[in-house]
């Protein structure tokens, strides 16, 4: 499989952007990698690159997205940060990758059993640290479902917690970039919420946070029992 080139990418879509990941999933679930020769995509890349698609994903080290999505040299932007938490720096990424560099998908990928989750479910302070988890407090807060152990504890309610966490990090890319914003309601760019399964190696795309060419709204308040991802 060779790198993308600024051709490839050109015939992208936010929606083939996404089934590419899908592809790569379903290989890397069935241990079925795409043969690359990764000398040779080094070699193609050198001179530039053109990534499809542009993934924020936690520091985990069991969550790779290169891995994970079965991509090589040159075919994704990957953000890392523990939580897969948005900030100024992550939304100033994600301009470059889609307005510069042409990526066509926005992928927000948290994971189950994520130790960030689970140190804000326990209000951690630990210095520089406690200033991230202060970014997943809300979700903390608007899971409403769970009355009783709301700690790391009740591995349910660090599942709910991560998949609404998602979900207002979907929301937050929305509401404070202008410029993503825009390449999204003009359908250049695609946007979608996405949960790895550390247990399984499958990722459950959310697809009722799939935007493109439209902005919706939905709830980033936890007032219902969770319903299983869709996978697409």
């Amino acid at each position: 499989m060779k790198a993308h080139t600024r051709e490839s990418q050109a015939t992208m879509t936010p929606r083939r952007s996404l089934e590419f990941l899908q592809e790569g999933n379903d290989r890397f679930m069935q241990n079925l990698r795409a043969h690359r020769d990764l000398l040779d995509q080094v070699n193609a890349t050198r001179e530039g690159q053109f990534p499809f698609a542009t993934i924020l994903s936690c520091i985990d080290s069991r969550t790779s997205a290169e891995l994970v999505f079965d991509q090589g040299l040159g075919d994704i932007f990957s953000i890392r940060l523990a939580g897969n938490v948005v900030n100024a720096d992550v939304l100033g990424s994600m301009e470059f990758s889609c307005a510069v560099a042409g990526s066509k998908l926005l992928v927000v990928l948290g994971h189950s059993a994520c130790g960030a989750i689970k140190g804000a479910c326990d209000n951690v302070q630990l210095g520089n640290l406690s200033t991230l988890l202060n970014k997943i407090q809300p979700a903390v807060y608007f899971e409403r479902t769970t009355v009783n152990d709301r700690t790391s504890a009740n591995t349910d309610f660090v599942e709910r917690v991560a998949e609404l966490h998602v979900r207002r990090s979907v929301h937050d890319v929305i509401e404070h970039s202008v410029v993503l914003r825009d390449l999204i309601e003009r359908g250049r760019v695609g946007i979608i919420g996405g949960i790895y399964a550390v247990d399984s190696g499958k990722v459950h795309f959310m697809d009722d946070t799939w935007m493109c060419g439209e902005i919706r709204d939905y709830p980033i308040a936890s007032n219902e029992p969770p319903t299983r991802l869709a996978s697409k």
